[in-house]
């Protein structure tokens, strides 16, 4: 049985021996064994770790990484059907992010419906404590109800 040694495999991505070994444990790789019970792995483990390194530096969860990997053939190099499929959820997650990126860069300036009402602009955008009504957090920042407007 050929393939890569675990040696190796952390040479040709970067990663430790140690973070290697730990992503196998969460089902990303999966190694054969040789007749002396040595890691060996394939070509397409390159891919998939590579795959999780820029996914997991693109703040994505190592659960969801895995969830979508273990979808994949285990010993033979995803297609393009597979990283397209993966990569239109992952664009979902991004857009969403995006937008609430943007919802909190506009609103940083005032209130995000707290209701703590320690800021002076509180009182225009949350008078009496009116978001305490939709419950602790928040609210405003997080979409669940929209700040009073001003007449």
């Amino acid at each position: 049985m050929s393939g890569l040694s675990i040696g190796d495999l952390a040479a040709r991505t970067g990663l430790a021996v140690s973070a290697i070994r730990f992503y196998e444990t969460h089902g990303i790789v999966a190694p054969l064994r040789n007749a002396g019970g040595h890691r060996r792995y394939g070509r397409a483990d390159i891919r998939r770790l590579s795959f999780v390194m820029a996914a997991t530096g693109l703040g994505f969860a190592l659960a969801d990484i895995a969830q979508h990997l273990a979808k994949l053939p285990a010993h033979k190099a995803p297609s393009r059907a597979d990283w397209t499929r993966i990569s239109k959820g992952f664009r979902r997650d991004i857009d969403t992010r995006i937008a609430a990126l943007e919802t909190l860069r506009d609103k940083l300036d005032g209130c995000i419906g707290c209701g703590c009402l320690s800021l002076d602009r509180c009182a225009l955008y949350n008078p009496a404590d009116i978001a305490a009504k939709h419950g602790a957090g928040p609210r405003y920042l997080l979409g669940d109800s929209a700040p009073p407007t001003s007449d």
